[in-house]
């Protein structure tokens, strides 16, 4: 630990060179005069609390000498001089940066040992308003921000329950990003969060840039080859507080307004926040419903294709299906392009100014529908399956396992076509395979409760129950 200097000019002169003070616009710096002592102060230009700090400093320069005679530690000038509740004294040089640089103010006095780091910032935020994804019709309307303080407020204020722990910790050599970890300690699986805070020491990371996604990719296993997504994200409050209640763990990482749910397995997809501001009876119908249809998603057009391409196969109640119109492509370039060109449209709609996006969905629509089956480049019927596909992927809140069954379709889709009836078969033999070897995180399995067997949580999660002291 490389702790600072005893001799006050020498640590002004390190500190102003580290922080690049006078050389960085955002460092703000100046001398003051603490009692008849020279003091210095630093903090970032935009973190610290103007008002707060111009109170301290004010109450500061009106001590009088005698007050600070018998002082010769920094602690105890902050146990008397500093009425700010969030402050510690440090001799850790690289601790006192880190802090300066997430927004603590850093005061040094002349005579004293040790710097004084307060907490008075002041993070530029925005409103807790609902989160774009995850909409309810009923319920609270509020959503996680940027901020992990304001974050860990939200929770708490849903669970006023001494028992809730905020662990946080930094990750990333050169970053330190702040992350939490929120859970229950008289609930949660000890063997499970002792697992995954070692996995978040032991990250191996300069920066966090992409803040969640970077956490998961630094602690998740190596499976490249495996879409499925190992790590379900909210952004809505009362979901983590609920996940949090059963023995979750919520893990929150600054500059996110998504917060990861541990353990994640495959079936905790089929729960959406909707659900659950539902009628017991309600909700487990739009589960049910949004499960087969996300499953039909992935089927429909490797079956129609092979329906098209075995029309022997078909009974004659179903001849209908085997006979598409004539189109200038192939069957199987249809769907492909279809799947390619959706995912195009998706894209541009993301870059599209929200002035211009009503134009821009009328163009696509006029594009993909009418003009294509004009020209004769697609079938009418490639339209609708694709059409219902598209539809099918926002009946579930995860992007993530919407992009891998997209893949997958794509995938089983080129087998029906290379191997027909056995194509199909061992496509899907293959992603059944694939679900049953994906890793998760941390847990007892991707598979839990299917494999291994728990007969009640697999009931809770497919069937919406009504609330009790167990299922929140």
């Amino acid at each position: 630990m490389d702790q600072i200097a005893s001799n006050y000019e020498e640590n002004i002169r390190w500190f102003d060179e580290v922080l690049g003070a006078g050389r960085s616009c955002d460092i703000v710096y100046r001398d003051l005069y603490v009692a008849g002592r020279r003091a210095h102060f630093w903090v970032i230009d935009g973190f610290g609390g103007d008002a707060i700090l111009e109170r301290m400093g004010a109450f500061w320069l009106s001590l009088p000498p005698e007050a600070v005679r018998d002082l010769a530690e920094m602690q105890q000038f902050a146990d008397r001089f500093v009425t700010f509740m969030e402050v510690n004294v440090s001799f850790d040089r690289d601790d006192i940066v880190t802090s300066v640089l997430m927004g603590k103010s850093l005061l040094l006095v002349e005579g004293l040992s040790g710097a004084a780091l307060i907490d008075a910032k002041e993070y530029p935020s925005r409103s807790v308003g609902e989160p774009p994804d995850g909409k309810v019709l009923r319920g609270s309307h509020d959503g996680f921000i940027e901020a992990v303080v304001p974050n860990m407020a939200l929770l708490r204020r849903r669970i006023r329950d001494p028992h809730l722990t905020m662990e946080g910790m930094k990750v990333g050599r050169r970053s330190h990003n702040d992350v939490v970890l929120c859970y229950l300690d008289d609930r949660v699986d000890q063997a499970l969060l002792t697992e995954l805070r070692q996995k978040l020491q032991n990250i191996d990371a300069k920066s966090l840039t992409m803040a969640q996604e970077s956490v998961a990719e630094a602690i998740r296993p190596r499976q490249w080859y495996n879409p499925f997504p190992k790590v379900r994200y909210t952004e809505r409050p009362d979901a983590a507080a609920a996940c949090v209640m059963e023995g979750n763990i919520i893990l929150m990482v600054d500059n996110s307004a998504s917060v990861m749910i541990l353990p994640t397995t495959f079936f905790d997809f089929t729960q959406e926040a909707n659900d659950f501001y539902f009628p017991p009876l309600v909700g487990t119908y739009l589960r049910i419903l949004r499960v087969t249809v996300f499953l039909i998603s992935l089927l429909i057009t490797p079956a129609w294709y092979l329906m098209v391409s075995s029309p022997e196969l078909l009974p004659g109640w179903l001849d209908f299906l085997s006979s598409p119109e004539p189109a200038a492509l192939s069957l199987l370039s249809q769907l492909l392009v279809v799947e390619f060109l959706i995912d195009v449209l998706k894209l541009a709609s993301l870059n599209t100014p929200d002035t211009l996006a009503n134009s821009f969905s009328m163009l696509g629509a006029l594009i993909l529908g009418d003009f294509a089956v004009q020209a004769g480049w697609l079938g009418p019927e490639v339209l609708v399956y694709m059409a219902f596909v598209s539809v099918a992927g926002f009946a579930q809140p995860s992007y993530e396992l919407g992009y891998a069954f997209k893949l997958l379709r794509v995938v089983l889709l080129l087998a029906t076509a290379a191997f027909r009836v056995w194509g199909f078969a061992l496509g899907f033999l293959g992603i059944l395979v694939l679900l049953a070897t994906t890793k998760p995180l941390v847990g007892k399995g991707y598979l839990y409760p299917l494999i291994p067997f728990n007969a009640k949580a697999l009931w809770r999660l497919l069937v919406r129950e009504p609330i009790s002291r167990e299922n929140t």
